[in-house]
C-alpha cells in the first residue's frame, strides 16, 4: 500500500494507472499535475485524481510513488522539476517508449537519486489520447518491460516489480540497449510504414476514392496511423539510430519482393510469401498480452 500517488501528465497513461491503483487499493491519495489546468480539473472531477498540484515539484510533496507520464522529450525537464523532493525512499517511474534517452535524462537531472528511478515501458495504450478515456482496465494482461541500471535501488526496483503484477501484469527486465533495439522492430518501425502508407494514398489525386473502397484488412493493417502526432515524433526522434537500422532492414525486403515481382518470378514470390506467412502464423504475442 501506498500512501500517495504523484501522477505528472494525467492523460491516458497516467490516469489510466492512477485508477487502476485506486481500484487495486494500492493508494491512499492521488495528486496529479499536468502541463494544461484543465486536464488536472478533469482528472479531479473524474475521480482519477484526489488533489490537483500547481507544479510538478508540489505534485511529489510527501509522495511515495511517482509515475512520469509525459513525452519521452519533455523527461528531462520533469526530472528536473522534481529532483529537490526526490528521496531514495521514492519509488518514480515512466512510461515511456524509448529508455536509453530517459535514463540519460535521469542520470544528468536526477545525478545522485537516479537510483529511484526505474525506467518502465508498459506495452499498453490506445489510439486516442487524453484523461477522458483513461481506464482501470489499461494496463491488465499487458507486458510491462523495467530496464534498470547499475545504480537503480534494490528495494525501488522490487517495488516496481510488484505493483505493476498487482495490476495484472507481465513484468519483464531487459537492458535498455536491448529493449530500444528490440521496440524499434516491433513497435516504432510498424508505426513509421503505417503513418507513410496513409500519407502515400492521401497524397494521390484519387487518394480519396481509393480510402473508400479499403476493407478490414486496411482498417487493421493502419489503425496505428492515427495515433498521437507529438507523441510518435518524440519517440522516432529518441530512437532515431535504431528505428533507421530497422526501416534499412525493411526496405531490403520490400525490395526483395518487388523484385521477384518486376522480374515476373511468381515462384520466388510466392516462396518470399509464404515464409512471412508462416512466421505470422506461428506467432503470437506474450502470455496473458492481449
Amino acid at each position: 500500500m501506498f500512501e500517495q500517488l504523484a501522477i505528472i501528465g494525467c492523460g491516458l497513461m497516467g490516469g489510466s494507472f492512477a485508477l487502476a491503483l485506486k481500484r487495486a487499493g494500492l493508494v491512499k491519495r492521488v495528486v496529479g499535475y499536468s502541463k494544461s489546468p484543465s486536464t488536472t480539473e478533469r482528472a479531479r472531477q473524474m475521480g482519477v485524481i484526489d488533489v490537483e498540484a500547481p507544479s510538478a515539484l508540489l505534485a511529489v510533496s510527501g509522495a511515495d510513488i511517482v509515475l512520469i507520464a509525459v513525452p519521452v522529450a519533455a523527461t528531462e525537464a520533469t526530472f528536473k522539476a522534481i529532483k529537490h523532493l526526490v528521496t531514495p525512499q521514492m519509488l518514480i517511474m515512466d512510461v515511456g517508449s524509448t529508455k536509453r534517452d530517459v535514463i540519460d535524462a535521469g542520470r544528468r537531472a536526477l545525478r545522485e537519486q537516479i537510483g529511484s528511478f526505474v525506467p518502465a515501458h508498459p506495452i499498453a495504450g490506445k489510439e486516442v489520447s487524453g484523461v477522458e478515456h483513461a481506464d482501470a482496465d489499461l494496463y491488465s494482461g499487458k507486458q510491462v518491460i523495467l530496464t534498470p541500471i547499475e545504480r537503480t535501488l534494490t528495494i525501488q526496483l522490487q517495488k516496481a516489480v510488484d505493483v505493476w503484477t498487482a495490476l495484472g501484469c507481465r513484468v519483464l527486465k531487459m537492458s535498455p540497449e536491448s529493449h530500444d533495439a528490440a521496440f524499434a522492430a516491433v513497435s516504432h518501425l510498424p508505426h513509421l510504414i503505417s503513418f507513410a502508407l496513409m500519407n502515400a494514398i492521401a497524397g494521390q489525386p484519387q487518394g480519396k476514392d481509393y480510402l473508400s473502397l479499403a476493407g478490414p484488412g486496411f482498417r487493421d493493417f493502419t489503425r496505428i496511423a492515427a495515433s498521437d502526432a507529438k507523441v510518435w515524433r518524440d519517440i522516432m526522434m529518441s530512437n532515431r539510430e535504431e528505428l533507421l537500422a530497422q526501416s534499412k532492414i525493411f526496405q531490403r525486403n520490400l525490395h526483395a519482393l518487388e523484385l521477384m515481382i518486376s522480374s515476373g518470378n511468381s515462384e520466388a514470390l510466392e516462396d518470399l510469401i509464404e515464409q512471412a506467412s508462416l512466421t505470422r502464423a506461428h506467432w503470437s504475442m506474450a502470455k496473458n498480452q492481449k
